[in-house]
C-alpha cells in the first residue's frame, strides 16, 4: 500500500472526519430546505420544540437549545411575527412566557420534516434502510447523552456501547 493510499485508510477510519463529511453534506441540503425559517437552524429548532411541547418557557428553551437569552428574544420575535409560533402567559408563572407552535407553524414544521428526510437519505444513501434508521437512533442516544458529566468520556463510552451492542446477534432480524 502506498503512503498516499495509508493516509487516505486513516483518514478514513477518523470520527471527526467522517462527521464533518456528514455534517457538511447534510448542512448544505438542509439550508436550501430552511432558508425561510426565521432564525434558519435555531428557528427550526425553536419551532421543533414548540410544536412537540417541549419548550417550556422562554428561558428554559433558551437553556435546553444552548441558545443566548438575548439572542433567543429576538429569534422567539421573528417566528411570532411569522405566525409560527405564539407566547403564553405560563399558568404557574405570570412572569414567563411558554412558546407554542401555531397551526401553521405546525404545518410549516411537518412540510420542513418531509424535506429535510429526503436530505437524511440523500446523506445516508450509502447505508441500506434499516442501517439508515439505526443509525439516526445511535446518533440521538449520543447526542442526548453527550451532556452528562465528561463530553468527550461519555460520547466514547456510549459509541463503544452501542457498537458491541450492534455486533452480537439480534433476535429481531430472526425470522423476516
Amino acid at each position: 500500500m502506498t503512503q498516499a493510499a495509508h493516509e487516505h485508510v486513516e483518514l478514513q477510519s477518523d470520527l471527526g472526519w467522517a462527521l464533518g463529511v456528514l455534517l457538511r453534506g447534510y448542512a448544505k441540503g438542509a439550508q436550501s430546505v430552511i432558508a425561510d425559517v426565521p432564525g434558519g437552524p435555531r428557528g427550526y429548532q425553536v419551532l421543533t420544540s414548540a410544536a412537540d411541547g417541549a419548550a417550556d418557557t422562554q428561558l428554559a428553551l433558551a437553556n435546553k437549545l444552548g441558545i443566548d437569552r438575548t439572542v433567543m428574544t429576538y429569534l422567539l420575535d421573528d417566528l411570532e411575527k411569522s405566525g409560527l409560533i405564539e407566547r403564553r402567559p405560563d399558568p404557574s408563572d405570570r412572569r414567563a412566557r411558554r412558546i407554542v407552535a401555531t397551526e401553521a407553524g405546525r404545518a410549516k414544521l411537518c412540510e420542513l420534516q418531509r424535506n429535510l428526510r429526503h436530505i437524511e437519505d440523500r446523506v445516508l444513501g450509502a447505508l441500506p434502510d434499516e442501517d439508515r434508521e439505526r443509525f439516526r437512533e445511535m446518533l440521538r442516544t449520543v447526542a442526548v447523552n453527550i451532556d452528562a458529566g465528561d463530553p468527550l468520556q461519555d460520547a466514547c463510552s456510549v459509541v463503544e456501547s452501542l457498537t458491541e451492542a450492534a455486533t452480537k446477534p439480534s433476535r429481531r432480524g430472526r425470522g423476516r
